[in-house]
């Protein structure tokens, strides 16, 4: 199975040249974030014409997550358990869930398409929301490996955190001014992965950025930062054969600001198992 991240920032405006990419690199399931657009207003003839299934969740004109894929899509959820809501100047648990979140299961595999909060600013109450919702996805995580410890899990998205000053070269996302490199929101990202999950990218693609802004010319001056992950349970990280992170997608005629990142899985065949014989000692 190949599997891809891509917040494709407006699936209506670049449906061409993402269902071109995953033709391309023959890719089995494509997680897209910030679709921007609600379920019936997405390009499903598109993608059905290249071979594959969708289901999609938007709210409106903003944020909005799907999954693509070639196999069945199974067992369909639209929030994480616990995933927290949101809306300015309210208070309390009620408050409407973003369309942030979309999960299903694809070949035996459970993935999660995410779009983790931006924060926008330390002092805003999205930044509070984004330390919520981080730590409920920590819970759920944390709850579904405790209950089914060889299940292959994909958490997979924009998590708009650069957990390293490696993933950072963008000068103006300094530490102590802006989100995305706060030590409270590393912390968040360092307890996910303790929850049970780790990056199946970075072993095998140690350095390179995923997102790069529109503006002052921060790709060509490389001024980017890696804020898109593939994290997995071991079940899936010890099925990773291959990794990438496609940097090209940046170029050309309009662009996402991200770019794919790709794992390739091979997961034990149970029906090859029984071409061996069994030995009784």
């Amino acid at each position: 199975m190949r599997l891809a991240t891509w917040n494709v920032n407006s699936i209506r405006a670049r449906v061409g040249r993402i269902v071109a990419f995953a033709e391309r690199e023959s890719i089995d399931v494509l997680a897209m974030q910030e679709i921007k657009c609600k379920p019936e207003q997405f390009p499903y003839a598109e993608f059905e014409a290249a071979g594959y299934h969708v289901e999609a969740h938007g709210l409106n004109q903003w944020n909005g997550v799907a999954i693509a894929s070639r196999e069945p899509i199974e067992d369909v959820e639209y929030s994480f358990p616990g995933m927290p809501g949101f809306l300015k100047d309210h208070d309390g648990p009620d408050a409407p869930l973003e369309a942030r979140a979309i999960g299903a299961t694809v070949g035996g595999v459970r993935v999660w398409s995410l779009y983790v909060p931006n924060g926008r600013s330390l002092h805003d109450p999205h930044y509070t929301y984004k330390l919520h919702w981080l730590k409920a996805l920590e819970e759920y995580t944390r709850q579904t490996l405790t209950a089914r410890p060889d299940l292959p899990l994909a958490l997979v998205g924009d998590y708009n955190i650069a957990p390293t000053d490696a993933d950072n070269g963008d000068p103006q996302v300094v530490e102590g001014v802006t989100t995305h490199v706060s030590p409270a929101e590393r912390e968040a990202f360092a307890a996910l992965e303790s929850a049970g999950v780790s990056d199946v990218v970075r072993p095998l693609v140690p350095e390179g950025y995923t997102y790069w802004d529109y503006k002052a010319l921060k790709f060509p001056r490389n001024q980017g930062l890696r804020i898109d992950f593939i994290l997995g349970s071991r079940a899936l990280a010890d099925a990773v054969t291959g990794a990438a992170i496609h940097r090209d997608e940046r170029k050309g005629d309009a662009p996402s600001d991200h770019v794919p990142v790709v794992v390739d899985l091979d997961f034990p065949n149970e029906a090859e198992d029984d071409d061996f014989p069994m030995i009784f000692g």
